[in-house]
């Protein structure tokens, strides 16, 4: 009789191969795409949190779209409160002002002194539109507005992609982004900033335009950005130190740094530094804004990281399972 000593490998979980070799899938990604640009020329980008989950939720509906409708179902369940809390925090942060005169002078005092020595005195945003801003629409407006509208959308689709790939690092990964918007949101609350546009609209600086959607003129879609332009209209104006916009963006980047080939890193890095120059650019943040988000979001990993390292160590010495008690026998 042959005896087998060597390990066997564990039952596969992942879900069989499609039969038709992946032609469901490609078809219901199509149509998703088809629905996301009509919906999107028809009613602008999904920016908004609950608006951007339904459509990051169907696509994973389309990609998955042979598994069980308790699979998607499990999705919606798991990040529905996620959507209410991101709502919460934008409706919140328009209350962040109390009415107060925001902060403005000591945010240009502190990007006139880091770079007035390269502008003339003046602060990279005025600087940077006194050399690129035109009447006309140019390719970096272009650029500028789709790396602004990513802001919206990175952050959520690289949730979604670990979600259906590994809930646990899904979670980890959420934990830490709620901590970095609960830090931010305080921050909006102790100490309202406005931004360069503010700034120059109370006469505090030269004119500065903000121009942050203007980019997509360029593709005849003026109508592309509806729901940003409207949110930008109803958006707290003193809600930009620090810069979350930033903050997200180097966040994500850090989070799949590790896992990522070297090779990768310049490219992945390129996405904050992109951001930073969109943001001061079109006048919707500081320097000084995009560095104390930077610095928020190294705090996150390393109080995010402690608080788990910790919790495992508790669990560790109070294990919530019980052991098994052994029966006594009769006497």
């Amino acid at each position: 009789m042959a005896v087998v000593t060597d390990p066997q490998p564990p039952a596969r979980t992942d879900p069989p191969a499609s039969p038709d070799g992946g032609r469901r899938r490609i078809v219901a990604m199509t149509v998703w795409a088809v629905a996301f640009v009509a919906a999107w020329l028809a009613i602008g980008l999904p920016t908004d949190p609950a608006y951007a989950f339904v459509w990051i939720w169907a696509a994973t509906i389309a990609w998955n779209s042979e598994r069980p409708w308790r699979s998607h179902l499990r999705f919606a369940r798991d990040w529905v409160p996620v959507v209410l809390l991101f709502m919460a925090y934008n409706l919140s942060r328009g209350f962040a002002d109390n009415g107060a005169t925001p902060h403005a002078m000591e945010l240009i005092v502190a990007d006139r002194s880091m770079f007035g020595w390269a502008t003339g005195g003046e602060v990279p945003t005025v600087w940077l539109q006194q050399h690129l801003y035109r009447p006309q629409v140019h390719w970096w407006d272009v650029a500028t507005s789709w790396v602004y509208f990513s802001h919206f959308v990175v952050t959520l689709a690289a949730a979604a992609v670990l979600w259906l790939r590994d809930r646990h690092r899904w979670a980890a990964y959420m934990r830490r982004w709620g901590f970095l918007c609960a830090a931010g949101l305080v921050t909006y609350f102790v100490y309202p900033a406005a931004p360069p546009w503010w700034a120059a609209q109370n006469g505090l600086l030269t004119e500065v335009a903000r121009i942050s959607t203007r980019g997509w003129k360029a593709f005849g879609m003026h109508g592309a950005g509806n729901v940003l332009n409207a949110g930008q209209i109803a958006s707290n104006p003193v809600a930009a130190m620090p810069s979350l916009h930033t903050a997200w963006a180097l966040f994500v980047v850090l989070f799949f740094l590790t896992a990522t080939r070297r090779r990768w890193w310049p490219l992945l890095l390129a996405y904050p530094l992109a951001m930073t120059f969109t943001l001061v650019y079109s006048g919707e943040h500081y320097v000084i804004d995009v560095l104390v988000g930077w610095a928020y979001v190294g705090v996150t990993f390393l109080v995010v990281g402690l608080a788990e390292r910790g919790w495992a160590v508790w669990r560790a010495r109070h294990p919530s399972g019980k052991a098994e008690r052994p029966t006594e026998q009769p006497t």
